[in-house]
């Protein structure tokens, strides 16, 4: 009789291990999510080309040094990195109901009975038991439940990923971002110390022809405002470098005051980069990739939710020494094995519930995935759009400074010749100066929109990034092999 419950319970373990292989709530892929992208680019559509650390091409090597450290000292990159591991070690927890446990317990039990000699005996007996063992126990995943958390816990892991990918992107274009306007403000304050110059040049000249009668008082002040009106333009120059130079410092991790760069000339504009498809976004752009692991993510929490409305199938087995005496734990032992099934009957209507919340987190996450796509897109029109127009919009100004310039030396030149007022002088000086130190902000904001194209992009060249603990980790073992070396 008990080899034929034996043969059932392993037939029973047979047929739920089967039933497990089947994984009947699995999710069905979702390779054929159709975005509704368009085929190309509206502008300079053209094939893909691995621009890598595209901020090497602005030919600084300060500033590769600069993004380089803030890629592993920025805040927001070591919060990426410290949040990922805590998904790493969440995922592997998630992973760790896949297989059986096993545990280890001593136990000591100790009684004593006596009787006070009423019913004809008299004294007391001790009672001692010492036991030693180990129990193990297992869930066997019938419906994929265990398999759908542990999934879906590995999911949130590479989410986590994406998101230091992202944070390192931010980052670096930050970064850039910062050194250009710092330099666009570094080339503004010069340009206006050249305009102070000139003005005080036109105040001694107007003033010279003040007090030869050949120019009236309210040329002077109009000159001398004029002058005062460039000197108060660069204190606020002045206060924007530093504040830059500050957001700089924060972006490399150190304290606000503690960083300077060197004075350098624009760089030179490459021609746009090979874009490629609007649809290699989907692979390209962190954000993109990290919503469609959370909407995969979703998926395999919904298959968990679905599983969890049918009933569980445990073994449960223990081996254990017992004996009376310590000294003799090893003279007896006890096996054990027991099977047990269980499932919910009434909840409430909980897990019901918690089937249809999941099930609106996937709608929600499909919808996300969707709108980041399309703004993935539109960061890459709006980006070569504006581009190709600010040229046109430097050129066009280029031209409008060369006509003030002509305008300029026409109405000085009528003005010293006693044929005009100092009115148009001052209107024409007034309008090249202005359109000096706006052209300096058109060809920023041009590099500023190459950055963002950069940025809006993506790429790979994230997937080798290392945190700061891992760089410190492997830095104190080169040391130490260095000091291993030279003690030989």
């Amino acid at each position: 009789m008990p080899s034929y419950k034996y043969k059932l319970l392993i037939y029973s373990l047979i047929v739920v291990f089967g039933l497990s292989a089947c994984s009947p709530f699995r999710p069905a892929p979702r390779d054929g999510v159709t975005m509704g992208l368009p085929l190309s680019y509206t502008l300079y559509s053209s094939e893909p080309q691995e621009f890598g650390k595209w901020w090497e091409s602005f030919g600084s090597a300060e500033l590769n040094r600069m993004v380089e450290e803030a890629l592993t000292a920025d805040f927001d990159v070591r919060i990426a990195w410290a949040k990922l591991r805590q998904l790493r070690a969440s995922a592997i927890k998630s992973g760790a109901a896949k297989y059986p446990t096993l545990d280890g317990f001593g136990k000591y039990t100790g009684s004593k009975t006596g009787s006070d000699g009423t019913e004809g005996t008299k004294g007391s007996t001790s009672t001692d038991k010492h036991e030693l063992g180990l129990t193990a126990s297992y869930e066997i995943d019938v419906w994929g439940k265990i398999e759908a958390k542990a999934n879906s816990g590995e999911l949130d892991f590479l989410v986590s990923r994406e998101d230091v990918s992202s944070a390192a992107m931010t980052v670096a274009s930050e970064v850039v971002s910062r050194w250009l306007e710092i330099q666009t403000q570094r080339q503004k304050k010069a340009i206006l110390f050249q305009q102070l110059e000139t003005n005080t040049i036109y105040q001694d000249l107007v003033e010279l022809r003040f007090r030869n009668s050949l120019a009236n008082a309210l040329d002077v002040y109009q000159q001398r405002e004029n002058v005062a009106r460039v000197k108060a333009l660069i204190p606020p120059v002045e206060s924007r470098e530093r504040i830059l130079l500050n957001e700089l410092a924060l972006l490399l991790g150190r304290p606000a005051g503690t960083v300077e760069i060197l004075t350098t000339d624009f760089p030179a504009l490459d021609p746009v980069p090979g874009l490629g498809l609007p649809f290699d976004l989907l692979a390209n752009r962190p954000d993109v990739r990290s919503a469609g692991l959370k909407l995969q993510s979703s998926d395999w929490a919904v298959a968990a939710a679905r599983a969890d409305r049918l009933p569980s199938f445990n073994l449960t087995g223990n081996a254990a020494l017992t004996s009376a005496q310590i000294a003799n734990i090893f003279s007896g032992w006890m096996v054990g094995l027991a099977a047990s099934i269980a499932g919910p009957i009434f909840d409430g209507g909980y897990r019901a519930a918690e089937v249809d919340r999941t099930r609106a987190v996937v709608d929600e996450r499909l919808l996300n995935y969707k709108r980041t796509v399309y703004i993935a897109y539109k960061e890459v029109q709006d980006s070569l759009i504006k581009e190709t127009w600010q040229q046109e919009y430097i050129t066009a100004r280029k031209n409008q400074l060369d006509a003030a310039k002509t305008n300029l030396n026409e109405a000085g030149s009528r003005y010293l010749q006693g044929l005009e007022e100092y009115l148009p002088v001052l209107s024409a000086l007034l309008s090249v100066q202005s359109l000096e130190i706006n052209i300096v902000e058109d060809e920023s904001n041009l590099l500023l929109y190459r950055v963002s194209l950069y940025r809006a992009l993506g790429g790979n060249w994230t997937d080798s990034l290392t945190s700061a603990d891992e760089l410190s980790e492997t830095s104190v073992k080169a040391d130490a092999e260095i000091k291993t070396v030279s003690t030989k």
